[in-house]
């Protein structure tokens, strides 16, 4: 099928339909990924969707494969898929009722276009999908997603899709080969990025929060996103935390929706890591994901009344317990904060200690910590090579990381929700990344990772020169969106003026008094985990996290973490009371 947008630009889908004369609704699903391949896409069995009386509609998003158009990420999804839409409804075969759903970056163009309020959609059911295209997507807390970012990029250039042959064809195929040397240097793929995919130079130039990514943020549009969603994520996905903002905003503006999360990264779905085993109930199979999409859009879409009671709004798979667990919203209600305090080298609960101590982290450009498993995307993704639950053991014997453990647990601790830590951080003069990991230690001693997160501070400003000329002003007008003339170290997100003393500690991306301690928020992610009884709940921190983040700083760096007394470093868990 060939679909005029509203630019005259034709996109080219392919349709499944039942095989009957009457009018039936249609699901579309649109994709940078080649609509040839499986029609449901990676999770969803697109025939039986047919076999159960709907059209479904695949569809290349503009610039890829046999649509027209240039492929810019994002930045045309809402406007080309409402369109769809609204093509789709007015065909003779459809019944003027449609509902949108896909994974990944189908499923955040699915958002982007049930924001504009096509006619006849009707439900949306976007699967491990962001709710923006800069903090969570291109950066998270002012460090550049660079194992993801450069990786999803070229290996997306090897696509039929992308168009390239010959030459071209073989220099991206030979970068994603090197990508281990490229993630130590990312400057040297400039030149192929500048010519093939010059936007990834406009995502290093512009910061989170700058009006540029407002174009492709769903969370900058959940009040006009006006239809039921199911939201399927996973604790070890990428996009972890954009499904859960996207459930808590939509659901805010009293829209009917519902959130489902197993224990799955953004490719591995089958409740099986090299070094963690779920049960066959944790794989999405078993779950039936195809039948979750199927009883959301029966109900929404036909307006079919549900078979038995409606389900709960949110359905975890709770690990270390390893089952599924029903609860009535996201935050879940009925959890108390759990406050564990650094002290020595120990995680204890109780008042802050009041004796103060500190450790010194050196910083070594030439050799970061590397990353370890966690909510990531890297080569090997698709084998659970470099991501989930990762036994951290090698990485904790490092001497610049340090690790902060807590007594052997005396009863189960059920943890769920969003795990924050609070460290006090006297940062280098060159800036700093403070990265925290939260670990369960089990008996045998294997460190597993639960979730990560980071927090990068920027390099405290030079001492002006007596009798120098300033800088011209940084922020001064130099024209729409400008694009730095060669690669720049990704910036962080940084704050104009110098942090107050007396002020709190700075946003992502915030400058630190010069040489005194600041308070830095590490948000680690989302759990639904128990700590069972004997095992202990650990904390590490770190000064990188590499590849999954870009370097920072590029220089050798000694950041001292503060504990006790006057700054109270501490970890806040949010525990279920009974759980």
């Amino acid at each position: 099928m060939k679909i005029p947008v509203r630019d005259g630009v034709l996109l080219s889908a392919d349709l499944y339909r039942p095989d009957t004369a009457g009018e039936v609704p249609v699901l579309i699903r649109r994709t940078p990924y080649g609509k040839a391949g499986s029609p449901g896409g990676a999770s969803v069995d697109g025939l039986r969707l047919v076999r159960s009386g709907y059209a479904l509609l695949v569809q290349d998003v503009r610039g890829r494969f046999a649509s027209g158009g240039t492929f810019e990420p994002y930045w045309n999804e809402a406007r080309d898929g409402a369109d769809t839409v609204a093509w789709a409804v007015r065909q003779p075969w459809c019944d003027g009722s449609a509902g949108l759903f896909g994974r990944s970056y189908e499923g955040m163009a699915a958002l982007l276009a049930a924001a504009e309020r096509p006619p006849g959609l009707r439900a949306v059911a976007p699967h491990v999908a962001g709710s923006g295209f800069d903090e969570g997507w291109t950066r998270q807390g002012g460090a550049l997603q660079l194992g993801f970012l450069l990786y999803w990029v070229l290996y997306d250039l090897l696509l039929d899709g992308a168009g390239l042959s010959g030459p071209e064809l073989a220099e991206v195929a030979g970068a994603v080969d090197r990508i281990d040397e490229l993630y130590r240097d990312p400057d040297a793929a400039a030149g192929l990025l500048d010519r093939l995919a010059p936007y990834y130079r406009e995502w290093l130039a512009h910061p989170t929060g700058h009006p540029y990514w407002k174009r492709a943020a769903p969370r900058d549009a959940y009040a006009e996103i006006d239809i039921p969603v199911l939201n399927l994520t996973g604790w070890y996905d990428i996009f972890l935390a954009g499904a859960l903002e996207n459930y808590r905003g939509i659901r805010e503006q009293g829209v009917e929706t519902r959130l489902v999360v197993g224990p799955w990264s953004h490719c591995v779905t089958g409740g099986t890591f090299p070094q963690r085993r779920y049960g066959l109930a944790a794989d999405e199979q078993w779950l039936d994901v195809t039948g979750l999409h199927l009883d959301h859009f029966d109900r929404h879409v036909r307006g079919r009344p549900a078979a038995g009671p409606a389900p709960e709004p949110v359905r975890l798979f709770v690990t270390g317990a390893d089952e599924w667990r029903a609860f009535p919203d996201w935050p879940v209600p009925g959890t108390e904060a759990y406050v564990l305090h650094l002290d020595g080298r120990r995680l204890v609960a109780g008042p802050a200690p009041e004796a103060p101590g500190s450790d010194v982290i050196r910083h070594d450009p030439a050799d970061p910590v590397p990353t370890a498993g966690g909510a990531t995307a890297l080569p090997g993704q698709f084998t659970g090579g470099d991501c989930g639950p990762l036994d951290q053991r090698e990485v904790e014997r490092r001497d610049d990381v340090l690790c902060f453990t807590g007594a052997p647990l005396t009863a189960p601790l059920t943890v769920v929700g969003d795990t924050v830590l609070t460290v006090y951080v006297t940062p280098d003069a060159a800036g700093a990344d403070v990265t925290g990991k939260l670990v369960d230690v089990w008996p045998d001693g294997r460190a597993e990772l639960l979730c990560d997160g980071i927090h990068r501070l920027a390099p405290q400003p030079a001492a002006p020169v007596p009798g120098a000329t300033p800088d011209p002003d940084p922020k001064a007008d130099t024209g729409p969106n400008p694009v730095p003339d060669t690669v720049p170290d990704p910036a962080p997100d940084t704050v104009p003026d110098p942090v107050p003393d007396t002020g709190p500690g700075p946003g992502a991306g915030g400058v630190p008094a010069p040489g005194r301690p600041t308070e830095v928020t590490v948000r680690l992610g989302a759990i639904g985990h128990v700590f069972r009884t004997g095992h202990r709940v650990r904390l590490e921190v770190a000064a990188a996290n590499t590849p999954r983040f870009d370097v920072h700083p590029r220089v050798v760096a000694h950041h001292t973490v503060h504990h006790g007394g006057a700054h109270p470093s501490h970890l806040l868990l949010p525990r279920l009371a009974g759980g």
